[in-house]
C-alpha cells in the first residue's frame, strides 16, 4: 500500500532503485534501457559521476539561498554559459525549477512587456492545437492538449488556438510541404487581424512538437513566415524549448535549424538532465530593457528559482556535453536511429509515419498506413505498447490523441546523449517486438 497519489492510481509500478548510463534497475534487478529519457530529461543517462561530482562539491559550500537576498556564484555562472551559448539578442535568463514553470513565466513576461511600454490593449495569446506548454493553468491553457485542458477548462485563461504545423496529417495532396507550411503559418495572420493587432501578446510554439503528437518538425520555412507574421504586427514570439531544446534535436537550440531568433524561450528537462529539477527562461536584450527602464522588477518569482544545487546540476551537464562534443553523437546515433526506424517499421501496416530529429524521433501508430485510419481509442493502444516495451526492458513515451485530442497512437522515443550503435539496435528490436504483440493482443483479426 503506497502513500503516494500515482499518476495513475491503480497502475502497479516497478520500484526504481539504481540507474547506470542508459539503463534504470527495479527492485528485482530488472534493467530497462531508457529509451524515453524519462519524458526527454535524462540526456546524460543515469549515475553521469561528473556531474554527481558537480553535486557533491556544490552541497559543501552552499546548498540554499533565496534569490530576494542573495544572488550565487553557481547560478550566475550557468546564465553567462546560457547567454554565451544563444543567438545574439537574447542576453538574460531568469532561473526557474521545470517547465511548467519556464512557460508561466514566459507567459508573464510578455505581458507585462507590453504593459511597461504603455500597451496595456494587448492581451491575446495565440498558440497551435495538438502542443502541449505545461501543468500549470497559465501554460495549460495556452497549449491545445484537449485531453489535459478538459476538465480544467473553466479555470482557463481565453487563449486562441491555430492549426499545427503537421503535414503527415494536414497537407493536402496538392500542396507541396513549402506550400502547406506557408498555408498554417498565414493561420496566424488572420487570427491577429481577427483579434486586433495591437490586442496580441504573443505566438507560442514548440519548435517541435514533443509529447502531445509525437515529435513533428516543422516543413521547411515555416517558422521564418511565423517570424515574419510576428513582427509585421509587434506581437512576441515565445519558443517552447523544454521538450525538444539543449541538443536535443542536434543542435543547442532546436530553433537555429529554423533560421529564426524567439523573443522569448523556455528551456528545462535537458538542461539539468534529470540530476535536479531546473528550467529557464531566456528573454531578449528589448524584454529586460522594458523592465529595467521601467518598473525596475519582473512581477513573478518562486521560492526556488535559482537554486544553488539546480544550477549546479545544469552547468554540469551542459559542461559535459560540450566538453564529449555529444551533440556530434545525437546527429550522428539521431541519423541510425533514423534508418533503423525506418527499416523496421517503414513497410509495417500499422505505422503510418516515422518522424523527428537528432535523438527526438516518433512513430505514428495507424490501424491502416493505406489511409492513415487510427485504432479505436477505446483499445488504448498507447498504453498496451508501454506495458509491452516495459515487459521487455525498455522504456517508451507512448501517447493517445495524437490527432485531435481523442484519436490517434504515437510513441516517442528520445534516448541519452551518450547512446551507442549497439543500444540504438537494441532499441528499435524491443520496440517493434512491443508494437507487434500490443496490436496482436489488443486488435480482433478480421474474419
Amino acid at each position: 500500500m503506497s502513500n503516494i497519489l500515482h499518476r495513475s492510481i491503480h497502475a502497479h509500478l516497478p520500484m526504481a532503485v539504481a540507474g547506470c548510463g542508459v539503463e534504470l534497475f527495479d527492485a528485482d534487478g530488472k534493467a530497462y534501457i531508457d529509451a524515453s529519457g524519462g519524458a526527454a530529461v535524462s540526456c546524460l543517462g543515469h549515475g553521469h559521476p561528473e556531474v554527481l561530482a558537480a553535486l557533491h562539491a556544490q552541497l559543501d559550500k552552499l546548498a540554499y539561498a533565496h534569490t530576494g537576498f542573495f544572488t550565487t556564484e553557481i547560478a550566475e555562472r550557468l546564465a553567462d554559459r546560457l547567454v554565451a551559448d544563444s543567438p545574439e539578442g537574447i542576453d538574460r535568463v531568469y532561473l526557474v525549477s521545470g517547465g511548467s514553470e519556464a512557460m508561466e513565466a514566459a507567459l508573464k513576461m510578455a505581458r507585462q512587456y507590453f504593459v511597461e511600454k504603455g500597451e496595456t490593449r494587448r492581451r491575446h495569446v495565440i498558440a497551435r492545437r495538438q502542443s502541449y506548454h505545461g501543468n500549470t493553468l497559465g501554460a495549460l491553457a495556452a497549449g491545445g492538449n484537449e485531453w489535459r485542458r478538459a476538465q480544467f477548462r473553466p479555470l482557463l485563461i481565453e487563449t486562441h488556438h491555430i492549426a499545427p504545423c503537421y503535414a503527415y496529417r494536414g497537407r493536402l495532396s496538392s500542396e507541396s510541404e513549402y506550400q502547406y507550411g506557408q498555408r498554417v503559418a498565414g493561420e496566424l495572420e488572420a487570427k491577429i487581424l481577427e483579434l486586433g493587432p495591437d490586442e496580441v501578446i504573443a505566438f507560442v510554439a514548440e519548435t517541435v512538437v514533443g509529447a502531445t503528437a509525437g515529435a513533428v518538425p516543422p516543413v521547411d520555412k515555416y517558422f521564418k513566415k511565423v517570424r515574419e507574421i510576428c513582427d509585421r504586427y509587434g506581437v512576441l514570439l515565445i519558443l517552447d524549448e523544454v521538450m525538444c531544446g539543449m541538443g536535443r534535436t542536434g543542435t543547442l537550440h532546436a530553433f537555429e535549424q529554423e533560421g529564426v531568433v524567439p523573443d522569448i524561450m523556455a528551456i528545462a528537462k535537458g538542461l539539468g538532465g534529470g540530476y535536479q529539477p531546473i528550467g529557464a527562461v531566456l528573454l531578449g536584450s528589448h524584454i529586460y530593457d522594458a523592465f529595467a527602464s521601467g518598473s525596475g522588477f519582473f512581477q513573478h518569482g518562486h521560492t526556488y528559482m535559482g537554486h544553488p544545487m539546480a544550477a549546479a546540476a545544469g552547468l554540469a551537464v551542459q559542461d559535459v556535453i560540450r566538453e564529449q562534443r555529444l551533440l556530434d553523437n545525437v546527429t550522428q546515433m539521431g541519423e541510425l536511429l533514423d534508418r533503423r526506424l525506418r527499416e523496421r517499421f517503414a513497410n509495417h501496416h500499422h505505422v503510418g509515419d516515422i518522424r523527428g530529429r537528432g535523438l527526438f524521433r516518433g512513430i505514428e501508430i495507424v490501424a491502416d498506413r493505406s489511409d492513415k485510419s487510427p485504432f479505436d481509442p477505446r483499445l488504448k493502444l498507447n498504453t498496451v505498447v508501454k506495458r509491452e516495451a516495459m515487459a521487455r526492458g525498455l522504456m517508451v513515451y507512448p501517447m493517445g490523441g495524437t490527432i485531435d485530442g481523442v484519436q490517434g497512437d504515437h510513441i516517442l522515443l528520445a534516448p541519452p546523449f551518450i547512446i551507442n550503435s549497439g543500444q540504438v539496435d537494441t532499441i528499435v528490436d524491443r520496440l517493434g517486438d512491443a508494437l507487434d504483440a500490443a496490436v496482436a493482443g489488443t486488435v480482433v483479426p478480421q474474419r
